[in-house]
């Protein structure tokens, strides 16, 4: 006799594995949160007040092949974080604060343990975020996922008054492009950081000259969430604009947000790279364009500001180490890369 089991599919595991993140996802419960996990839908009611244009403001995204060394590592709850990080990165990039986040999770083999890491990272992501887990969808799909692996993708929503959407239209020749530091690759640019460790025979457990733990660690560190500090720049100066450095990297990502017959003039030489890229990069043989057009390079914010408000960011928040990375100058489009001088 046949039944879901003997497909593959153990919805008892399902349930116990719900039952293991309730503890998490409740961490995670916001002022607006009505109801808990396990309704049909998520609900949540917004704070409007002092808003004259409320408006939503999405995002969704995934982790991507940064996966394969969580599977690699059997390390589950730092791409939770990853996943967040994506998502919400992106959404205060337009001006807005995060309200709720949703996860989904489409794995092999349903293991409740491994489950539960994996949403307490997403909750941990999304308490530094200020934004709450109100639901989202754990898919067992024997056949389509090998037993061990899984995807892991997010989606969030956030609130920003018209008046106070950030699109870089404002940015104007002159402007200086203030850059945030990243906490290593963040989540893009994996699938060339992983042939070059294969091609490299580079052993993931293995603690590199140079470096305090195995290089597999460095790789997972999670992307970092810059909302707490967009927060409190828009209190000390509203940026022009703001570029989530993600998968394109700097030459990709940084004219999405200016204006036609403008482009950026980044100096390369104004901070240092980690040196967990730096190790990828040179032993890779990764060309200088590629790699900024590829990886963060230590950058994974950059905002534009006038050159008077420039220098109030970069005194007023020096504990964030803001860094003075270009500007935008005359030109049709694209990065210019070059030293300072």
């Amino acid at each position: 006799m046949s039944d879901y089991r003997s497909s593959g599919v153990d919805i008892d595991a399902g349930d116990r594995a719900v039952e293991l993140m309730k503890r998490h996802v409740e961490t995670t419960r916001t002022p607006g949160v009505l109801g808990s996990i396990g309704s049909f839908g998520g609900l949540f009611r917004p704070d409007l007040a002092g808003m004259e244009e409320p408006v939503l403001v999405s995002g969704t995204d995934g982790v991507g092949t940064k996966l394969k060394l969580a599977f690699a590592m059997d390390i589950h709850d730092s791409v939770g974080v990853d996943c967040v990080a994506m998502c919400v990165n992106d959404i205060i990039s337009m001006g807005a604060t995060p309200l709720f986040f949703l996860d989904y999770i489409a794995i092999g083999r349903l293991e409740p343990g491994k489950i539960e890491k994996i949403v307490s990272g997403v909750c941990e992501g999304c308490r530094q975020a200020s934004s709450a887990l109100i639901g989202g969808e754990t898919a067992e799909m024997p056949g389509l996922y090998a037993e061990s692996e899984y995807d892991l993708a997010g989606f969030a929503v956030g609130l920003v008054d018209r008046q106070e959407i950030i699109d870089g239209s404002t940015i104007e020749k002159g402007d200086i492009l203030v850059g945030w530091p990243s906490s290593g690759f963040h989540s893009n640019g994996f699938s060339l950081v992983r042939k070059i460790i294969s091609d490299e025979k580079i052993d993931l457990h293995e603690t590199i000259p140079g470096f305090s733990r195995p290089i597999g660690l460095e790789l997972l560190t999670p992307t970092r969430i810059y909302v707490s500090l967009l927060e409190r720049l828009k209190k000390l100066c509203k940026p022009k604009g703001i570029a989530h450095i993600t998968g394109g990297g700097l030459l990709e990502n940084l004219p999405r947000v200016i204006p036609e017959g403008l482009k950026c003039e980044i100096h390369t030489d104004s901070w240092e790279v980690p040196p967990v890229i730096e190790f990828i990069v040179e032993r890779g043989g990764v060309e200088v364009r590629e790699a900024y057009r590829t990886f963060n390079m230590g950058i994974g914010l950059v905002t534009a500001f006038s050159p008077d408000d420039a220098d109030a960011v970069l005194q007023g928040m020096k504990d964030e180490k803001p860094v003075e990375i270009g500007v935008v100058v005359a030109g049709e489009g694209g990065v210019t890369l070059c030293r300072r001088g």
